[in-house]
């Protein structure tokens, strides 16, 4: 067994094995105080659909009804304090993986897009390359998109489950996202590099990074010596990585017994079929993709998708796409693609093409809208569908960013905020799957762009 698959077995035995654990904790350890949150939540709805229909706000059973509100928040918190006491040492492995892959993500990217961006050399050629770029992902997004809204109007999950909902005035504790177009620009340029690399802003390190390049490789035969130190640092940083990924399968098993531990299997019973249904409509986008690659790849795919086996599961089990980054980068290189090309595909990638959380994007707005019963017309989903597009560039840092953006749509059309109650349960399992399904379609558009380039050489190990 070669070390990647060797790596690769770990982290899928450790998915299986955090599973177990996460079960047997769930049942053994957490049934009371997960009983207590449930318990809890229920008369939180409870109490907010009474509050719904009292109009005397200064009456005393309003005052009477908050005050029980009040002791459900508290009994609820506490019991979720010591869950999560309970859970540190385990959500401790994750944590400091996540933390590892953070601290390398940033300079990996400034390095490499540096290196990448002076090999290319002028700014027509990063004109060039960029345009070929954004075409894909403006391409993938809308498919993504699209596939979304379309196999929830086929499942109509919002319909068909039947779920207890939410007052329209209980707090979801998600922020709106609803981002102008000024908001946006103003975001993607950076007011200091210090910042976007302690922040870990992806989007601004790629500009400040494309300026830095295309100016190294203006200077000449200066700028050489800029680029052998950036490509030094890249190797060293990517020695790095394979230090850090050594640990992934402890993350791994840490993180899938967290989740489990927490959520139970009972959720799965409870949305088997918005799961179920989600679950099936990312395959198919998977499948759309990998088609659409064969077309430009040829064969070539199925080796890209072999090799994506390892960051897919990194992704899929932290819930993190960022996580899986720098093998992602390291594997899309052995396939073939010229460096400057990943370097340059694979961060834009990170802001611009989420194919995984576009499909989630209407998806679920249009299962909240169903569970509501509020009828969209065709115009009005197309025009959700457009705003989606919009907000949803350039907020891949955001924690809970699908959900953020959700907020901020949703509410555009009417549709009651509270709604995300019903999916905040299970975002973590459906966040999973959107991690991956980044991925995937991150590295398809690295090595179609290499393609059209004519930069696609052969693999290597």
């Amino acid at each position: 067994m070669s070390k990647n698959n060797k790596l690769t077995f770990f982290i899928f035995l450790a998915l299986i094995l955090g599973v177990i654990l996460g079960y047997v904790l769930n049942v053994k350890s957490f049934d009371a105080y997960n009983s207590n949150i449930l318990r809890a939540d229920n008369q939180i709805k409870s109490i907010d659909m009474q509050l719904g229909g009292i109009k005397d706000t200064s009456s005393t059973n309003y005052i009477q009804l908050n005050v029980q509100k009040k002791e459900a928040l508290k009994t609820r918190h506490e019991n979720e304090t010591i869950r999560e006491k309970k859970l540190e040492p385990l959500t401790l492995l994750s944590d400091i993986f996540l933390r590892l892959i953070k601290m390398i993500v940033a300079p990996l990217v400034f390095a490499t897009l540096v290196v990448g961006v002076a090999k290319v050399g002028d700014i027509k050629a990063v004109g060039r390359i960029g345009g070929k770029t954004m075409l894909w992902f403006i391409s993938a997004s809308l498919l993504s998109l699209t596939l979304g809204l379309i196999m929830v109007n086929i499942f109509k999950p919002g319909e068909a489950m039947h779920l207890p909902l939410p007052s329209s005035h209980a707090d979801t504790g998600i922020q709106k996202a609803v981002v102008s177009m000024k908001d946006f620009i103003s975001h993607i340029v950076p007011k200091s590099m210090t910042e976007a690399m302690a922040t870990n802003e992806i989007l601004q390190i790629v500009v400040f990074s494309l300026f830095f390049g295309v100016a190294t490789a203006a200077i000449g035969e200066k700028g050489k010596i800029i680029i052998e130190f950036f490509d030094a640092v890249a190797h060293v940083i990517l020695k790095i990585t394979g230090y850090v990924m050594n640990f992934a399968p402890f993350a791994v098993f840490g993180a899938m017994a967290a989740i489990v531990a927490k959520q139970g299997l009972s959720v799965l019973s409870t949305y088997a079929l918005f799961i179920g249904e989600f679950y099936s409509s990312m395959l198919m986008l998977w499948i759309l993709l990998i088609l659409i690659g064969y077309l430009i790849l040829k064969g070539r795919v199925f080796n890209l998708m072999n090799r994506m086996k390892e960051p897919v599961l990194v992704a899929f089990s932290t819930a993190s796409s960022e996580a899986a980054y720098p093998r992602t980068l390291l594997q899309l290189e052995r396939f073939g693609c010229k460096d400057k090309i990943v370097s340059f595909v694979l961060p834009l990638g990170y802001s611009f093409n989420l194919d995984g959380s576009m499909l989630y994007m209407t998806f679920a707005s249009l299962f909240i809208a169903q569970s509501y019963g509020i009828h969209l017309s065709f115009q009005q989903q197309i025009t959700m569908m457009l705003i989606l597009m919009l907000t949803s560039k350039g907020i891949a840092g955001v924690p809970r960013a699908s959900l953020v953006v959700i907020a901020g749509t949703i509410a555009t059309f009417n549709i009651p905020e509270a709604g995300l109650a019903l999916l905040i349960g299970i975002d973590p399992l459906l966040d999973m799957g959107r991690s991956a399904t980044n991925v995937i379609g991150n590295s398809i558009a690295t090595a179609v762009v290499s393609k059209w380039e004519g930069e696609l050489s052969e693999a290597h190990d």
